[in-house]
């Protein structure tokens, strides 16, 4: 086929824009297809160990054959049979002419079809992992840097009493350590689907082992030893439960919710220019409008996301409509919902990093928001400041709201500056506390334990979780798009 052949047909961004090379090799014909013929040496080398008379030659011949895969032989046979498991079967025999007779035997298609995914599944996991800790690793240095800078706190994404911007860094730490543990969780969760049969039942094993129930059960955990599972699933039907896949999809679909969040509060506040996104050099922000820095790589992340959380709906369905020991409309749904899941979750967190390694805060933005709002925030404090030079704290009451009420006319009718301040020292009535303004209207004293708050959390249940992934937080992310 012509290279300019390719652009004649649909292309998945996912994987032609998008995902990284490692992500989109493990979903990939390649890994699919040679897997498949590891797991049919596997059998044939544990059959052999238990007594099958099968030969050192027959193994040999086909570990020499396990890469050089015919593809369009096995599409070819595949347009014949209308099977693409015998396809493969067929196309490796070809190749193997000593171990023909041998190939898959005993086995049925989700031998390797199920046994293939779910090798799929844990090394997705395994590469989604150390992604996702580098995002908390960046997130944490950032927290750390900035925990005792105040900002204002929203609330209904209305200025409410302040936090720091480390702390509300924290917040998103926090979900994305609950993903942490839920996909490290998913991963260990999962077990190998083994050599079960065509229901399940190892009726075709205890067959050709005449019987011999203790060498089915050894031949079940040689192959899932070899495949480097610690465990198999003791029952299944045809396939593995449908169930495991919404375990695994779920944990992503949760990681696509916390990434939605996270990039949804930046975009937020890079509309009031507290903070932004890494913007390159020679980057265009709009076509039309010169001056502007969008925040698309946030948003890039909350377009993927949706997507990811509308995948959710794909394996639920899949495990409630499995009738009886299986049947084959799960087949389709999932060549697309179990890549597309892990394809998508790998963008959004290289993505997420890349952000989280060039966030940039504008101190001087944010005290000039926080200014504006603050005294309207401090107006209980100025009542205690008041109570405790001997005034009465329904006066005092009464004295803030008249003016609070001015300066908010001011504001909101005018368009002017927040006055309250102003105000405050205008009227004799203040004149005992007017020393102890600058104090009172400290941001850092606004703040509560929110320094305190971050260093604790990132000392206890942030730096403990990263333990384990020191060795490969160097990498960085340059986003080709």
């Amino acid at each position: 086929m012509e290279a300019a052949d390719e652009f004649m047909k649909y292309r998945s961004p996912l994987v032609s824009r998008y995902a990284s090379k490692e992500m989109a090799y493990n979903f990939s014909d390649r890994k699919k297809f040679s897997t498949w013929r590891k797991l049919w040496i596997y059998l044939a080398k544990a059959e052999k160990a238990l007594g099958l008379p099968i030969t050192d030659a027959q193994i040999q011949e086909m570990e020499s054959h396990e890469k050089n895969i015919d593809f369009a032989m096995a599409a070819e046979e595949e347009r014949k049979l209308r099977h693409d498991v015998m396809a493969h079967v067929h196309t490796f025999a070809h190749c193997c002419p000593a171990a023909a007779p041998i190939i898959h035997l005993g086995a049925t298609s989700c031998y390797v079809g199920d046994n293939t995914d779910l090798i799929m599944l844990r090394d997705g996991f395994d590469i989604l992992l150390p992604k996702l800790a580098r995002v908390i690793d960046r997130l944490a240095n950032f927290a750390e840097k900035y925990a005792d800078l105040p900002t204002l706190g929203f609330t209904h994404y209305q200025p409410a009493q302040l936090t720091t911007v480390g702390k509300r860094a924290c917040l998103w730490l926090q979900d994305l350590a609950m993903d942490m543990r839920n996909l490290q969780r998913a991963r260990d969760d999962l077990r190998f689907r083994g050599v079960k049969g065509t229901t399940g039942t190892q009726a075709s094993f205890l067959q050709l082992f005449q019987g011999d129930h203790d060498k089915v059960e050894e031949l079940d955990r040689m192959v899932t030893e070899m495949a480097a599972f610690k465990k198999s699933y003791l029952v299944t039907g045809q396939t593995y439960s449908r169930k495991v896949d919404v375990d695994c999809l779920s944990t992503l679909a949760s990681l696509g919710a916390t990434v939605h969040k996270i990039c949804t509060d930046i975009r937020l506040l890079a509309n009031l220019k507290e903070i932004e996104e890494p913007f390159e050099k020679e980057q265009i922000g709009s076509s039309a409008m010169p001056y502007k820095r969008n925040p698309m790589r946030a948003e890039r992340c909350c377009s993927l996301a949706r997507h990811l959380l509308a995948l959710m709906a794909d394996p639920l369905q899949t495990a409630a409509v499995q009738w009886l020991e299986r049947t084959l409309d799960d087949s389709a749904n999932r060549r697309i919902s179990l890549p597309e899941s892990f394809l998508t979750a790998d963008i959004i967190l290289t993505t997420l990093q890349n952000i989280t390694e060039g966030l940039v805060v504008y101190p001087k933005v944010i005290d000039r928001h926080i200014r504006h709002e603050l005294p309207f925030m401090a107006t209980e404090n100025i009542i205690m400041a008041m109570v405790q030079a001997g005034g009465n704290r329904q006066d005092c009451h009464e004295k803030i709201r008249v003016l609070s009420q001015e300066a908010a006319a001011v504001v909101k009718q005018e368009g002017g500056d927040n006055d309250l301040l102003a105000r405050v020292q205008r009227d004799p009535y203040f004149a005992p506390i007017l020393g102890q303004l600058d104090t009172i209207l400290d941001p850092k004293t606004f703040i509560g334990r929110a320094p305190q708050q971050v260093a604790r959390f990132l000392s206890e249940e942030i730096h403990p979780l990263l333990e384990p992934y020191k060795a490969k937080m160097d990498v960085k992310i340059e986003l080709e798009l």
